[in-house]
């Protein structure tokens, strides 16, 4: 695992946090009790910062990156992830921001200054363009990302329990 510093900031971890060994985590970046990193994800926090909940899980082959701060965007596009958020294999985030339990489907992309509120589900391989707001306890899929249904309470429950499913998991690995 490489912990990186980036000039002044260095990652902070809350307690029971996982990295795998293969995981880069740069700069500024918060990541909440009990969140896990995966094999060969990224998540780099150089120009921006980026915030990620309890609970919460990034794949494998992520990528998690922010935009700068600039004088017409003073705060630029931060990453902020909400509390126990499935992150699927080889997700794009790229300052947005995301709600709590929430899943994000395999090989997606979330773009700039995207807002996902709590209990959305997108589907894999969507593209969510910049700016774009995902209502809660609704289903989003396709290229772009578009709203196809709510969501049953019983998928409502599968996104905290898909989340609790990998805090489960990384502290199987915490236990050697």
């Amino acid at each position: 695992m490489a912990l990186e510093r980036y000039l002044d900031t260095a990652p902070q971890l809350a307690a029971e946090v996982y990295l795998h060994a293969t995981a880069q985590v740069i700069g500024d970046v918060t990541l909440g009790a009990n969140s896990s990193v995966w094999c060969n994800a990224v998540v780099r926090g150089d120009v921006n910062r980026i915030v990620v909940g309890e609970g919460t899980n990034i794949q494998d082959f992520s990528m998690c990156h922010v935009s700068h701060r600039r004088p017409d965007k003073p705060e630029g596009s931060p990453l902020i992830i909400g509390d126990y958020v499935t992150i699927g294999h080889s997700v794009l985030l790229h300052g947005c921001r995301i709600g709590n339990e929430c899943l994000i489907g395999m090989g997606s992309i979330i773009m700039d200054d995207v807002v996902i509120e709590d209990h959305v589900m997108v589907g894999a391989g969507s593209l969510v363009s910049p700016g774009k707001v995902l209502e809660s306890g609704h289903l989003y899929v396709g290229r772009p990302a578009a709203k196809v249904r709510a969501l049953t309470q019983e998928e409502i429950a599968y996104l905290r329990y898909s989340a609790e499913h990998y805090v489960r998991v990384k502290n199987n690995y915490l236990a050697g």
